[in-house]
């Protein structure tokens, strides 16, 4: 297998990437995040793209989330991982600490959710978005790299790039959210269109708003500094567990057949420039 590792906040590049080569890779979705960086790590082939880009330029709601999936699933991945910055609804996720949710509730607006549309109309399954074995693998790595880790929960994508109001921030509380950031969504709706495993390592740098000091930039960037050689530790670890025993297949959520029953339109009425678009990300289907 191969993995597909987003950089969240703090997470700008992987000094373990051995045999790092650099690749422009255009889709037609448009161009990714930042270049896509490959090679190995701990005897695991990955492709590693700055969700943010290099300096973190790139607001939650100015990503081309279409055009880093696709340029993931080009370059040969099967699987991808996001390494995301959070904030914590729940005592026992302190700043430092890792989630690894296993649902999404998705809160944002205006994002570009789908591959599919203009004459192509797909249905996919989201009723589990998580990957649970490659949650699993995510949370071992992290208590290997000394961070406390809690499993499952569901993680509140909001559109930012402001932090809540307070008022916001209880009323997930008491909606049972876990953790909340800006990034999942629409990563994982588009991994499961492209038929790739999607799970997140999400480092809590703070309390959101729901307690009694509102969450400051200042705040989160200084947590997150600290979270750098944690979170690098964590994906060599990964990297390690996935080189020695790789995502099995089938998988719980059949993730890697996702399209079998989710295309609706007629094969005879596919529009030919969709179909020759959609080649790349799902060959088996539009080869």
């Amino acid at each position: 297998m191969k993995l597909g590792i987003l950089g969240g906040s703090g997470l700008y590049a992987m000094p373990a990437l051995a045999g790092a080569h650099r690749h422009a890779q255009e889709t037609p979705w448009g161009w990714p995040s930042d270049v896509v960086v490959e090679g190995e790590i701990g005897g695991l082939p990955v492709a590693f793209i700055a969700r943010h880009g290099q300096g973190h330029v790139l607001a939650p709601g100015e990503i081309n989330y279409r055009a880093n999936i696709a340029a993931l699933k080009a370059r040969g991945c099967t699987a991808v991982v996001s390494v995301a910055a959070c904030g914590s609804f729940v005592d026992e996720l302190p700043p430092g600490s890792v989630a690894v949710p296993h649902q999404l509730v998705d809160r944002t607006v205006g994002r570009a959710k789908s591959f599919f549309g203009e004459g192509m109309v797909v249905h996919a399954s989201m009723g589990h978005p998580v990957s649970v074995e490659l949650g699993a693998r995510i949370a071992d790595a992290a208590r290997d790299a000394g961070a406390a880790v809690e499993v499952g929960g569901t993680y509140l994508a909001i559109e930012g790039p402001q932090f809540a109001t307070r008022a916001e921030s209880l009323l997930a509380k008491a909606q049972g959210m876990t953790v909340v950031g800006m990034t999942a969504m629409p990563e994982a709706a588009l991994c499961r269109e492209a038929e790739m495993a999607y799970a997140v390592a999400a480092f809590v740098t703070d309390f959101d708003s729901w307690k009694d000091e509102a969450v400051t930039t200042a705040a989160v960037l200084e947590v997150m500094a600290g979270n750098v050689a944690r979170s690098q530790a964590l994906v060599e670890g990964l990297c390690r567990s996935l080189a020695a025993r790789p995502l099995a297949v089938p998988s719980a959520e059949g993730w890697e057949v996702a399209l079998d029953s989710a295309i609706v339109t007629a094969r005879g009425h596919w529009p030919v420039a969709a179909a020759a678009r959609l080649r790349a990300l799902a060959p088996r289907f539009f080869d």
